[in-house]
């Protein structure tokens, strides 16, 4: 892993200096060097910028004013270490967090520092967003909070995955969307898919549905049997919704949901779902 870096100075002999001292360091790739705010700007729009020295006074835009115009262009914030000849700006410095504040002109001995700093930052920040992208991940599958399982993770405490998820991950053309199961009012079967019928249904009359690739007995196992019933082979519905439980004249049965959908009952689910229903 090579820091692309940029060096941010007026004065051309300060930049010169410090670029041959970088050159020691097999990590670091200087990709430019700018002699005021506005280049560093544009090179950190431009280039993927990881990390940048940065002079705290130049005309134009001052080191303090390139950090906070980076902020309010919403661009990435790369690495940030200040060097000036002056060192009544190190708490200020550190105030807009930065990474290090070296004095011009810089010795090895220091700089060496610096760079240990910047690789450790580094790695703690890549580790620190590996493990948010694990985290969600886990939220996803399990439908589990994931600022909860960070909290138990960071107190070394198991994380306390729920049986049943709250969510249900719907993936389709590459995006991952997250249902609340508690906003499902049932399921059907189509050949090998499953139609999701949420609960936008009830608010405006549109169909809100979402097809998922999965068996029914898979989805069965995955949702809380306490909220939804199987009451034919290919429908699952969720009890909250159920308005009414009747029979018919041909002695079929059926469901009328909330919103007035009507769900076949099955002669072999019939008494489950009166249990299901009154319990």
């Amino acid at each position: 892993m090579s820091f692309r870096t940029i060096i941010v100075d007026d004065e051309p002999l300060a930049r010169k200096g410090l670029a041959i001292r970088l050159q020691h360091f097999d990590d670091v790739e200087i990709i430019k060097q700018c002699c005021n705010g506005r280049e560093a700007l544009e090179a950190i729009q431009t280039d993927n910028v990881d990390l940048m020295f940065l002079d705290i006074e130049m005309p134009g835009l001052n080191g303090f004013q390139v950090v906070d115009e980076i902020l309010n262009l919403g661009l990435t914030m790369p690495m940030v270490v200040f060097a000036t000849a002056f060192d009544q700006y190190a708490i200020k410095a550190f105030e807009v967090h930065a990474l290090d504040y070296i004095l011009k002109p810089t010795d090895e001995a220091r700089l060496s520092q610096t760079i240990d700093k910047v690789r450790q930052h580094f790695k703690s920040s890549t580790d620190a967003e590996h493990k948010s992208k694990l985290i969600r991940l886990v939220s996803n599958v399990t439908g589990n909070d994931y600022h909860q399982i960070l909290t138990e993770l960071t107190n070394d405490q198991p994380v306390s995955l729920s049986q049943y998820s709250d969510i249900l991950a719907i993936k389709d053309a590459g995006e991952v969307s997250r249902i609340p199961v508690k906003d499902i009012i049932w399921i059907d079967a189509a050949g090998d898919y499953m139609c999701v019928h949420t609960s936008d249904l009830l608010s405006n009359n549109q169909q809100s549905t979402h097809i998922l690739r999965k068996t029914m007995k898979q989805l069965e196992t995955s949702l809380d049997p306490k909220y939804f019933i199987r009451n034919h082979r290919s429908t699952i519905v969720n009890k909250v919704y159920i308005d009414k439980f009747c029979s018919q004249a041909n002695g079929e049965y059926l469901l009328v949901l909330k919103n007035g959908k009507e769900l076949k009952v099955s002669r072999s689910y019939k008494e489950k779902v009166k249990h299901a229903i009154n319990s």
